[in-house]
């Protein structure tokens, strides 16, 4: 591996354990400023402060969110997007460039793509161009990778979630995120025929904060490499207290029970 992206990759994974606590705040370009993204600062601090390892942007939200102080974070920068106003909201477009990331001082970028999607060729087409650009820089890449589009019947399915991480892997991303099929045994099958490291998207907002705490730690025991949650964690009560509350799941190990006792205090 090039020198360049090992050290990259060391800003965003545990140097220790190969595990990531990633939390992606690019919402803004898709449903537009939604509760937690309003005082970027802060909410990075907080979950800095929790201890996450890396947060997640578009190029334009770095000049809002920089800071002076506190701990430090990863830094990824998102190169696709779409709205939810678009009549094609699965439609992902390329929005930035890799050399943009460099120039902002990222450690690594992201794409989101839909697999069944009527415009899958021209994401996987950017996917394609965008990840050999990336390994001329050595910048790692992060895919978003999910199946939403007319003969998907189910996405959390096993086998489509497999296949999703398999595109991402096979086309040359070095970490893939996908969605949690919902227990051990179906996710251990997913991880094992990806020889990158998997991490688990949040979904929609939760409910109840033991099910997402329970999802990160089944997740990590079947073999995936962390998280890459949002709104289930800058729009927490305690954002910075619910990142605590993982990393000890996701990088000590902690059972569930052990989580939640600091969630309660």
């Amino acid at each position: 591996m090039l020198i360049g992206k090992a050290v990259r990759l060391e800003r965003i994974f545990n140097r220790n354990n190969n595990r990531t606590i990633v939390v992606p705040m690019d919402h803004g370009v898709t449903v537009g400023p939604i509760d937690g993204l309003i005082d970027m600062r802060e909410t990075i601090n907080q979950v800095a402060e929790g201890g996450a390892n890396a947060v997640l942007m578009h190029k334009g939200l770095v000049r809002c969110s920089h800071r002076k102080r506190g701990r430090d974070v990863g830094l990824i920068i998102h190169l696709s997007a779409s709205t939810t106003i678009s009549p094609f909201p699965n439609a992902k477009t390329l929005v930035a460039t890799v050399e943009d990331a460099l120039k902002l001082g990222a450690d690594g970028v992201s794409l989101h793509i839909n697999l069944g999607d009527e415009t899958e060729r021209h994401m996987l087409e950017d996917f394609g161009h965008a990840t050999s650009k990336a390994t001329e820089w050595g910048m790692p890449v992060l895919a978003m990778v999910y199946a939403r589009g007319p003969k998907v019947k189910n996405e959390y399915d096993p086998a489509t979630v497999a296949h999703c991480a398999r595109v991402g892997m096979e086309l040359g991303a070095d970490v893939v995120k996908v969605p949690y099929t919902g227990d051990v045994e179906t996710f251990a099958k997913v991880c094992e025929s990806c020889c990158i490291p998997v991490v688990i998207a949040g979904g929609p907002k939760l409910s109840d904060v033991r099910d997402l705490v329970t999802m990160a730690h089944d997740s990590v025991q079947a073999g995936g490499s962390g998280l890459s949650i949002g709104r289930n964690i800058f729009q927490y009560a305690q954002p910075s207290r619910l990142v605590q509350a993982l990393h000890g799941v996701v990088h000590l190990n902690w059972e569930v029970e052990q989580a939640m006792e600091l969630l309660k205090d």
